[in-house]
């Protein structure tokens, strides 16, 4: 009597590559959020970038800058 037993080498390595790609894109875009939302808003949306950027890995920095994009638009007076 003689056991085949197949074993197949699965690899799922590349399906953790896709899940760690989708994670990293989502936290991205959550961490640049509040440059995002200041650029449509058309507020000044660079100074929100460099404190988004440089202190948005403190939650303080990120609420900041959320704030900055949050805060009312610019007045345009056409004559």
């Amino acid at each position: 009597m003689s056991n085949d037993v197949r074993v197949e080498n699965i690899d799922h390595s590349w399906t953790v590559t896709k899940i760690v790609a989708i994670v990293v894109a989502i936290v991205t875009a959550g961490y640049m959020a509040p440059w995002a939302v200041a650029a449509v808003r058309d507020v000044r949306h660079w100074s929100v970038f460099w404190i988004n950027l440089l202190l948005g890995w403190t939650i303080i920095g990120w609420i900041w800058a959320l704030v900055l994009a949050l805060r009312s638009q610019r007045l345009r007076v056409s004559v």
